[in-house]
């Protein structure tokens, strides 16, 4: 009775082990609409990663170029407040060379002896008030140049998605 015993009990085991070896087999072969949705979701996930990694690399790069632009926009400030003190300069030379010139000819109208090199001297003058004319104009287009380049606005960062 005990050799039948144990032999039912395995009969009976081996018939639970075939049917769970059945059922696993069968469930692996045809993959039900919830493990196909996890299989998408888990490629999804991979590609939105990434996605994420490019999106940092493009956002940084976006910041590197920004803090260029940056340092651009200040070194423009810099160029066109030099050229403004240039031309201020310029003008207050304008000014003086004027001055010189016209003393020049009042020297000339009193001091007729003199007239050679009072006419030198004004001549001289004029040379200079010629260059100086000359620099104002240099510095005024460095002006407007500089400041062009300062109106131009940054360009605007934009992530790139692939």
């Amino acid at each position: 009775m005990k050799a039948q015993h144990l032999l039912e009990r395995s009969v009976l085991g081996l018939m639970i082990a075939g049917l769970l070896a059945a059922g696993s087999y069968a469930q692996s072969q045809d993959p039900t609409p919830q493990q196909q949705d996890i299989q998408k979701d888990k490629k999804d996930i991979r590609n939105d990663k990434q996605d994420l990694n490019k999106d940092r690399a493009d956002r940084n790069q976006d910041q590197r170029d920004i803090n260029h632009d940056k340092r651009d926009l200040s070194k423009d400030r810099a160029d066109r407040n030099q050229d403004q003190r240039d031309i201020n300069h310029d003008k207050k030379d304008l000014n003086h060379d004027r001055a010189d010139r016209n003393q020049d000819q009042r020297d000339i109208n009193h001091d007729k002896k003199d007239l050679h090199a009072d006419r030198a001297d004004r001549n001289k003058d004029q040379k200079d008030i010629n260059k100086d004319k000359k620099d104002l104009h240099a510095d005024k287009k460095d002006l407007r140049r500089d400041q062009r380049a300062a109106a131009k606005p940054a360009s605007k960062p934009t992530a790139k998605r692939k």
